[in-house]
């Protein structure tokens, strides 16, 4: 595999994203099909009207093969939001992960946002020890029933 590379995003890209999004949850989280229409729905109001200089969507990529993403999208204020952070199983270990954070951090950091937040869930160890890593904090955390499982919903921030 040649050495992955981030570009940006291209709405040809989001019937990928929601597909691995879809399965990869769907395999190992248990979630429904609940989350694939969420995740199309939060990429169909990325196309139709994200501020280009305010918000960002990348797609790594190796070999030809799509294997990650990450968004940057405005919250409210000086808040940003990272959204759709996915890597692909085949690329973990790579330092992809680190690569799509950084990315989208030094955006946000740019595009004059003075903070970020996030949603997540307690069983993605691997990013949440990613996020901690980058100085992000974890503001709240408490269980729910979404997409058809039990988890333990989190939000973390990080101000830039």
């Amino acid at each position: 595999m040649t050495e992955p590379m981030l570009r940006p995003f291209r709405p040809d890209d989001a019937p990928w994203l929601v597909e691995r999004h879809g399965t990869l949850y769907a395999r190992d989280e248990g979630f429904d099909h609940t989350f694939a229409p969420l995740v199309a729905r939060i990429l169909d109001d990325f196309v139709a009207g994200h501020d280009p200089d305010r918000e960002r969507g990348w797609i790594a990529e190796g070999s030809g093969h799509r294997l990650g993403s990450i968004f940057c999208v405005a919250a409210t204020g000086p808040t940003a939001k990272l959204r759709l952070f996915l890597v692909d199983p085949k690329a973990r270990g790579m330092g992809l992960g680190k690569s799509l954070l950084r990315t989208c951090m030094d955006f946000a950091r740019d595009a004059g946002y003075r903070d970020m937040e996030l949603w997540t869930h307690e069983s993605h160890r691997a990013a949440c020890a990613l996020y901690a890593a980058f100085g992000w904090h974890l503001t709240e955390s408490k269980p729910v029933h979404s997409f058809g499982v039990d988890l333990v919903e989190q939000s973390w921030r990080i101000r830039l």
